[in-house]
């Protein structure tokens, strides 16, 4: 699932759980046409179809809850991991003329790692490729020096991405560029 799928999942699952809250609080407080406060939450029919069924209510209640639980697991380990589909490995990309080009993605990543720290504000760089060759995500950390210039750094970027698109001829369909500034000597 891309990113924005995640996000949109997200979004949704948020969306449910606040309504399911506002719905509460709101008859909680009487303030939903035709639900009485002091009632109470589970009829007496459901409470004697409960215990009718028992045992097999309790097992059907437990495995529904261990699905749920494993379903929000699942959810949650694909969230905290690494950014799925990272080029690793090889990147091949068809040319003009009858083949491919094909080049370890380690390699441009380290192009672009050396081409960043050219800057003399530049101490480290970081690169991480996700996503499908043609239009990959690009993620870029860097940590600059106390005198490094902003607007010099932003510029240096630029123009090592646009070389980097150049180069491999895939264009970023995602750039982001975070930049830790090393605190100045007092």
């Amino acid at each position: 699932m891309t990113n924005a799928g995640h996000r949109l999942l997200w979004t949704i699952i948020a969306l449910v759980l606040v309504a399911g809250g506002a719905a509460a609080l709101a008859a909680g407080h009487g303030n939903l046409p035709g639900v009485d406060p002091q009632a109470v939450v589970l009829s007496t029919g459901l409470l004697e179809r409960w215990r009718t069924a028992a045992p097999w209510s309790t097992v059907a209640a437990a495995v529904g809850g261990a699905l749920l639980a494993l379903a929000g697991q699942r959810l949650l380990t694909r969230e905290v991991r690494r950014p799925g589909g990272t080029l690793r490995g090889t990147l091949s990309h068809p040319g003009r003329r009858p083949g491919r080009t094909r080049l370890a993605a380690d390699v441009l990543t380290d192009a672009l790692v050396r081409d960043l720290t050219g800057n003399p504000g530049v101490r480290r760089a970081r690169v991480v490729l996700t996503g499908e060759p043609p239009h990959p995500d690009v993620w870029i950390r860097v940590d600059l020096t106390a005198d490094a210039t902003a607007a010099g750094v932003r510029d240096h970027v630029r123009c090592a991405v646009r070389r980097f698109a150049a180069t491999t001829d895939c264009q970023p369909a995602h750039l982001d560029v975070t930049a830790h500034i090393e605190p100045g000597r007092p």
